[in-house]
């Protein structure tokens, strides 16, 4: 069964290209003009993952993100923002409010299957029994993650961490002390052969830091080296 994917967004030329590019790679694709059809629809018939634009009418993105939360057939299905460049307040309350990943338009739809893709498969492998790949821990002093069933912990307490951020994470954990620059921190996290700004990797390292610091205030693993870029300490 091909896994079904809804889509949300009030602009119809955005509906039917990126409905095109997802049937394309083999997905199911259910559209809505509006977040309050999305949200009858969704309540009736869940979806494997919900892509939502945040500025809609009658039911915004992120009113529509909260009652997906508060209904438990769409609990915990997974949730990727379309945003706009200057929504980055929006942004952070999406995020905060239980929104998994979020991309800003333009896009490529390309980056937006590979987001879908792994967070598909992050549901899939926290569905499977734990510890069945120990090759995919990586255990960096009080921090853990498991690859294969994107899960972050620091001191035992779980870090819920975006798919970007888990791959910004993980670069820079992977070998302490080296500092890697921005441009293989985007590459990390969004591939070669996409582009995003300085301020993105910069924006998604802040939040980093403020989730690890919700749980450890002394937390300071990840260093800034200013005009170089960034480090795990050793």
């Amino acid at each position: 069964m091909p896994q079904n994917i809804a889509l949300v967004d009030d602009d119809r030329n955005i509906l039917t290209s990126v409905q095109m590019a997802l049937e394309a790679e083999g997905f199911a694709v259910r559209t809505y003009a509006d977040g309050d059809e999305a949200l009858r629809g969704l309540t009736q018939a869940p979806a494997d993952l919900a892509v939502l634009d945040i500025k809609m009418p009658r039911l915004n993105g992120m009113e529509l993100l909260q009652h997906l939360r508060q209904n438990n057939a769409t609990l915990h299905m997974p949730v990727i923002f379309l945003t706009s460049k200057d929504e980055e307040v929006d942004e952070i309350m999406g995020l905060r409010m239980g929104a998994d990943d979020y991309i800003k338009k333009p896009f490529s739809q390309r980056l937006l299957v590979e987001r879908i893709r792994a967070l598909l498969r992050r549901e899939q492998a926290r569905a499977e029994p734990a510890g069945s790949d120990p090759h995919a821990l990586l255990v960096r002093g009080d921090m853990t993650l498991d690859s294969a069933r994107h899960v972050c912990t620091w001191k035992g307490l779980p870090v819920e961490l975006t798919v970007t951020e888990f791959l910004l994470v993980k670069a820079l954990a992977q070998r302490p002390g080296h500092v890697k620059n921005r441009d293989q921190l985007m590459d990390a996290a969004y591939g070669e052969a996409i582009y995003v700004d300085d301020r993105t990797i910069d924006s998604h390292i802040k939040r980093l830091r403020k989730k690890f610091k919700d749980i450890d205030a002394e937390f300071s693993q990840i260093e800034t080296l200013y005009g170089v870029g960034y480090r795990f300490k050793e």
